[in-house]
């Protein structure tokens, strides 16, 4: 990513950390494996997706860093519970160890349970720049949040994944796991930055159809990255999908259909921003680090 992604980034930096620093009344151990994962690292797309989307209106991005936070946070939680023994199992994660390996399994689900309820404490709060965002606005990202992070979004893809481990595959099966479990929050990310930057409803399709595509592009290059990469590029065990028998874009499509078809996505992404206002750039060039990611 370029400059302007690398400004982004330590300024989401800066703000996790502040979040953390203002909160210090927790077990000390809870704390730790909290901000363990938090600071592990990571490609901050979510958190950079809140920031670009409003940007991409014409908004001021200072304004979108807690909201921007409050979805890495979120995001941190979905990877600590899918690394659980009783979920993908996991020992790598980020080039690290596991958060239940590094602090048990007891204390990774509280973590994780901790960070999904701190996103929505941050969410509610004031912002600590006076950037005035009103009220029934946060109210309205809250509850998109909400939606792409539980049983219609994250957790009930979450769930399909599972009971479908095994399973002859199919297509429809498979979009539903993943425009859930992977798309929900990535349209999420994008919706809430483009509430930030005072966006139309038009706008706010357009960011929409957006996250949709790069969402879809983004579990099928993960997909292909789990035949194609080994452990030490991704950070985690390479192989596991088709260890535990998951139903994949490759599984099903075969590789080279499941590039052909990542490759459609990021097209009609790009092509998604044509007529919003603000600067798309950030957006485009998250749309082509997806489809060329190696990790």
């Amino acid at each position: 990513m370029n400059s302007h992604f690398k400004e982004i980034r330590k300024e989401i930096e800066s703000e996790l950390k502040r979040i953390f620093n203002v909160r210090q009344d927790i077990p000390k151990k809870l704390f730790e494996s909290m901000s363990y994962s938090v600071f592990a690292g990571g490609k901050r797309l979510r958190p950079c997706l809140v920031v670009a989307g409003t940007e991409a209106v014409g908004g001021n991005r200072k304004n979108a860093l807690p909201t921007a936070a409050a979805l890495e946070l979120i995001h941190t939680y979905t990877l600590i519970h899918d690394d659980l023994p009783a979920m993908d199992n996991d020992d790598l994660r980020r080039g690290l160890p596991t958060n239940h390996i590094k602090f048990g399994e007891a204390t990774a689900i509280l973590a994780g349970d901790a960070l999904l309820t701190l996103a929505f404490e941050i969410l509610s709060e004031s912002p600590p720049n006076g950037s005035g965002i009103p009220s029934d606005i946060m109210i309205r990202i809250i509850g998109i949040v909400g939606q792409a992070v539980g049983a219609q979004g994250t957790v009930g893809g979450q769930e399909v994944d599972i009971e479908s481990e095994g399973k002859k595959g199919d297509m429809e099966t498979l979009e539903y796991i993943h425009t859930r479990k992977t798309g929900a929050m990535i349209i999420a990310a994008v919706k809430a930055g483009g509430l930030i930057g005072n966006a139309n409803d038009r706008e706010l399709a357009s960011l929409a159809k957006y996250g949709e595509n790069i969402g879809h592009a983004f579990q099928i290059v993960d997909d292909i990255l789990d035949v194609t990469g080994n452990t030490e590029e991704l950070g985690k065990s390479a192989g596991s999908d088709d260890a535990r028998s998951k139903m994949t874009y490759p599984s099903l499509l075969g590789l080279d259909r499941s590039r052909e078809l990542a490759s459609e996505k990021i097209i009609n992404a790009i092509a998604a921003l044509k007529d919003l206002k603000g600067n798309i750039k950030p957006l485009e060039e998250l749309a082509l680090f997806i489809g060329s990611r190696t990790h």
